[in-house]
């Protein structure tokens, strides 16, 4: 196999793995990155209003590509804002695990009652009509995907309607949305692959949410830093291999937990390549794309003996900018990634670009990751705070 497609409402980190493992890849998303053009043979941009837009017409798409492209596809590699999708009638191998399974662990309500049956510790979830079974702060969530920008925090009803409001006004109803308990603690993952019948946890992942120098949203994805060093590491990397074999997934999966005083929760299992592929690779030497592959063959490499410490963090806008040759330029002299293009127009509490580092710590992947986001925050004006250290 070498012709692949990567579809996805985001493929530039999955395009570029795939690149470096010596694949001809071609591409199909709504960023179409100046990175990933460089790392694609042929990239096709989709533009659209949502997430949710794009899945109701990305099938058509599909088939459309498929036919445009010569030599023939060999493999479809589906990527973010595609779980539970049917791939139907297709000239070529879905490399993913069955739409069923993945819509299943992607529903965020279903989910939280297969943690309660198997006894792993996770927040109280309930559907929105049914919030007084809670008490107050209520974290709001859409049921599946959307990467912390839709999550709301309500501290008391007029604010639960108020956000209800909002995200109706967006498109959301009100089936299409959970509310969960509050819980406070540190945010983190694990990467893990699986073939099936044997899972191999990789990487325990710190995450970057909220985090003020990137982003003015409270609860929106800034990142990881690879690894995490916690005690609670072994238990996590328990329950990720067992929930990813009890839902029988293949190749990439992530487990995302919150690290409280009682232990890890469990919040969320993303049956996909995640946002930490970037901070992985670069702290475990591997090439996920080649081991996702292999993974549909029955093969898993080897646990990672020694790691050292990557981030990524994702820069966000705080109004609406217009990308410039200048303002490319000041994103090119960092080691960025999700570079856009001369052109392209970053909306209001949009991803802007990302910053990858790598070091021998901890603590100053961070200080890399700040310095190039203040760097681009003060070329750009982007009026986000320095904030005081994030320890």
């Amino acid at each position: 196999m070498k012709n692949v497609l990567v579809v996805g409402f985001d493929t530039r980190n999955i395009v570029c793995s795939a690149k470096r493992a010596g694949y001809t890849v071609h591409s199909l998303d709504t960023f179409r990155d100046f990175d990933l053009q460089n790392c694609a043979e042929s990239s096709e941009r989709y533009v659209c209003e949502s997430p949710q837009e794009f899945k109701q017409r990305v099938p058509k798409l599909i088939q459309t590509r498929l036919k445009k492209l010569e030599p023939k596809i060999e493999a479809l590699i589906p990527g973010s804002g595609l779980e539970g999708l049917e791939f139907q009638n297709l000239s070529c191998p879905v490399l993913a695990s069955r739409p069923e399974a993945v819509k299943e662990a992607s529903d965020k309500a279903r989910f939280a009652k297969k943690l309660e049956a198997l006894g792993f510790s996770h927040p109280r979830t309930c559907a929105l009509a049914e919030y007084t079974s809670l008490n107050f702060p209520l974290m709001v969530k859409p049921v599946s995907g959307g990467g912390g920008v839709f999550n709301r925090l309500a501290q008391n009803r007029p604010e639960l309607q108020a956000i209800f409001e909002e995200l109706s006004g967006i498109g959301f109803k009100e089936e299409g949305l959970i509310v969960q308990e509050f819980l406070e603690g540190v945010p983190a993952s694990v990467s893990l692959l699986s073939t099936g019948k044997e899972a191999l946890s990789l990487s325990v992942n710190e995450q970057l949410i909220g985090i003020p120098w990137l982003s003015r949203l409270p609860f929106a994805y800034c990142g990881n830093i690879s690894p995490l060093k916690t005690p609670f590491a072994e238990e996590m990397e328990r329950i990720s291999e067992a929930l990813v074999l009890e839902y029988g997934l293949r190749g990439s999966s992530g487990v995302d937990f919150l690290l409280t005083e009682k232990g890890p929760v469990v919040l969320e299992l993303n049956p996909r390549f995640q946002g930490s592929l970037d901070s992985v690779e670069l702290a475990t030497g591997l090439n996920l794309f080649k081991a996702h592959v292999r993974s549909f063959s029955g093969e898993l490499p080897e646990k990672p003996a020694k790691m050292r410490f990557a981030g990524r963090g994702v820069l966000y806008s705080d109004r609406e900018l217009f990308i410039d040759e200048g303002r490319m330029g000041v994103i090119l002299r960092e080691k960025s990634v999700d570079i856009p293009n001369v052109g392209d127009v970053a909306g209001p509490d949009g991803p802007l670009t990302s910053i990858l580092a790598e070091a021998s710590s901890r603590n100053e992947v961070l200080k890399a990751l700040k310095a190039g986001a203040n760097r681009i925050k003060t070329a750009f004006g982007i009026n986000l705070p320095e904030g005081p250290f994030y320890t």
